[in-house]
């Protein structure tokens, strides 16, 4: 066993899932691998296992599905060793909102909005119980860009950060901890399933997914919440939060706005 713990890695089998599985088992963290692809991860598992000696479990599951998805949770639940949950498995949509399947959007909130939620409710109690913990939830810049994609995808990673937004004040004195990592665009498989090959975008936006990785994990060191690995200026996520945090106080009132009242006076 670690002494460092497990951690858990959704969609682990490739890309940045794949790449936080082999950092995390390099920081001496046994790991369970859980994805819908059997085959890769078992090699994953393997070369990882090969390479830092840690402990390596896969999990064979679709977590669009619900029974998978609770197996999940179960096995979640029932494991002490859990010291991190990477909320990473997902996928997008680059299609105009009313040019997608319906269905296909629907599958992309079971895994992208309802997954997260039911694993981070899995392991919080027990973190908080044993004062520590680290949940890791990987967003998107498109939750604060919800017009760049598809309209679903947006959504959906706006509710990836706002439910962490909400858990990191809940968890705050617990000894448990979240993060929340917004990439942009990085070259994984994810733009073939989206429907727009990485090849097409303009290579100054991409960033490696080793690189995206590496950078989410110096902000989870570092103690930050929200890491944007792409903003070159953080102090435009700090106003953006500043004017936001501004804002909260005013936002419900039992008098109607001015500019409101004075249209209907008209």
């Amino acid at each position: 066993m670690s002494t460092k713990g497990t951690a858990v890695i959704t969609g682990a089998s490739s890309g940045i899932g794949a790449i936080y599985a082999e950092r995390l088992a390099a920081r001496g963290h046994d790991v369970i691998l859980v994805a819908r692809n059997a085959e890769r991860l078992a090699q994953q598992a393997e070369r990882i296992a090969q390479r830092h000696g840690v402990s390596t479990r896969v999990v064979d599951a679709d977590l669009t599905d619900a029974a998978q998805l609770k197996q999940v949770e179960a096995l979640l639940q029932a494991d002490d060793s859990i010291r991190v949950l990477v909320n990473n498995a997902g996928f997008g949509g680059a299609g105009p909102l009313l040019q997608s399947d319906v269905d296909r959007m629907e599958e992309m909130v079971a895994i992208n909005v309802t997954a997260v939620m039911r694993l981070t409710y899995a392991v919080a109690p027990r973190f908080v119980a044993r004062g520590a913990g680290t949940i890791i939830n990987i967003s998107s810049i498109v939750a604060i860009g919800p017009e760049i994609l598809n309209g679903v995808y947006g959504g959906t990673k706006a509710f990836v950060l706002g439910f962490s937004q909400s858990l990191k004040k809940e968890l705050a004195g617990t000894g448990a901890t979240v993060q929340v990592v917004l990439p942009g665009a990085t070259a994984t498989a994810f733009w073939d399933a989206a429907g727009l090959p990485v090849e097409q975008l303009p290579q100054t936006w991409v960033m490696s997914a080793a690189d995206l990785v590496d950078a989410a994990l110096a902000g989870l060191d570092r103690g930050e919440f929200v890491t944007i690995p792409s903003l070159q200026d953080g102090a435009e996520w700090e106003a953006f939060e500043a004017a936001r945090q501004a804002m909260l106080p005013h936002l419900s009132s039992s008098t109607v706005a001015p500019r409101y009242s004075a249209a209907a006076a008209a």
